[in-house]
């Protein structure tokens, strides 16, 4: 499966609809972001029980300010409706798929109980 185009109409159900989610913000003028889009293409394909989303910063300006994206490429990974990773920068194939396998390896009680102890500290302070 090949990746689909995110606007903030489709952003809140296909995160809660899918267990895996990678984001790339992106923008056509941004050289880096061409660079990393045909291996976030490839890894779409290669990952089909992954959904691969793409946000156009020039054109999804809101989400982009709402992630606080400053610099593009940036990826960033949801699992279970949780943000697990987020990073700016260009990958190569062998990073992202490093990316991927520890998004697939991680034990969703254990960062659902750290979120919720980060929560119950921030509540707290």
């Amino acid at each position: 499966m090949s990746s689909i185009a995110i606007t903030a109409d489709t952003l809140n159900d296909t995160i809660d609809q899918n267990d895996i989610v990678l984001l790339d913000f992106w923008a056509e003028w941004c050289g880096p972001c061409r660079a990393f889009g045909p291996v976030f293409e490839k890894a779409a394909e290669a990952n089909p029980d992954i959904v691969f989303g793409k946000i156009d910063t020039e054109v999804e300006r809101e989400l982009a300010a709402g992630f606080q994206i400053t610099s593009i490429p940036t990826l960033m990974v949801f699992r279970g409706g949780i943000i697990v990773f987020s990073q700016p920068g260009a990958l190569n194939a062998a990073q992202l798929d490093q990316v991927i396998a520890g998004a697939r390896a991680l034990d969703m009680d254990e960062v659902r109980a750290a979120v919720a102890a980060q929560q119950e500290g921030a509540a707290q302070a």
